[in-house]
């Protein structure tokens, strides 16, 4: 049996690394950050549990990098959803309400994620954080900023702010209050984005984000795309 290739180990770490990320998720969100192991993340992502800590360098790192996974790749989706839009203004009304939109479908999460910010360490630096700056860093600059290094620590620290308040335990302000003075801040008309009574408003919990994790089905139809599009090329080059 001949050794695997370099691009096969990639792969595979890869699809490891996005199982652990995939089950971290799922873990937290039942039982809570403290109720959770690494051994109960491995064990659901089916991994050796030592393999986590080839990942990650603790509990903490691996839950804000899945967060992180699951802010970006549902900011990205906001973004990009039809009708598509370069307009700077919806974009940005978008970009709130998927920040809020987690806050109110996804509380344990982001209320866990929050407090893990607050650790000394701060921001763990992983793809998945530098990817969300990136997409908010683009929001920031087509909504017109004239100094994006300055406005977008804002826009992140508001969002911030509006996520805390949604969560704080006993006295949480309500989605729509917060949604409102985030949409005076930066003058964006109320029925863009997903205004909260709009009918997709509220659909989140009933999606899977199994469909952000790059994971075995999905990196096979990826793999197998990519082969197709090898061999067409290949085709086309003999043809020629």
């Amino acid at each position: 049996m001949s050794p695997r290739s370099a691009s096969v180990n990639e792969e595979m770490r890869r699809r490891s690394r996005e199982r652990l990320l995939q089950a971290a998720l799922e873990v937290v969100g039942e039982r809570g950050f403290e109720a959770t192991t690494l051994g109960a993340i491995a064990d659901r992502a089916g991994s050796a549990r030592g393999l986590v800590s080839y990942y990650f360098p603790g509990k903490r790192q691996l839950v804000q990098s899945a967060v992180h996974r699951l802010m970006h790749r549902t900011l990205e989706e906001a973004l990009e959803r039809e009708p598509r839009t370069e307009d700077g203004r919806e974009r940005l009304a978008r970009a709130i309400d998927a920040i809020l939109g987690l806050a109110r479908d996804r509380p344990v999460l982001m209320r866990q994620h929050m407090a893990g910010l607050l650790q000394a360490e701060g921001f763990v630096q992983c793809p998945e954080q530098r990817r969300l700056s990136e997409l908010l860093g683009d929001t920031v600059a087509r909504y017109g900023s004239e100094n994006v290094t300055a406005d977008y620590p804002l826009l992140r620290a508001v969002l911030m702010g509006a996520v805390f308040a949604a969560l704080v335990p006993g006295v949480p302000m309500p989605v729509p209050v917060l949604r409102a003075e985030l949409f005076e801040r930066y003058g964006l008309d109320w029925t863009s984005g997903i205004p909260p009574e709009s009918d997709a408003c509220g659909t989140a919990p009933a999606q899977d984000p199994s469909r952000f994790f790059a994971t075995e089905e999905q990196a096979d139809e990826r793999t197998e795309e990519r082969a197709d599009e090898h061999t067409e090329k290949r085709a086309h080059e003999r043809a020629d």
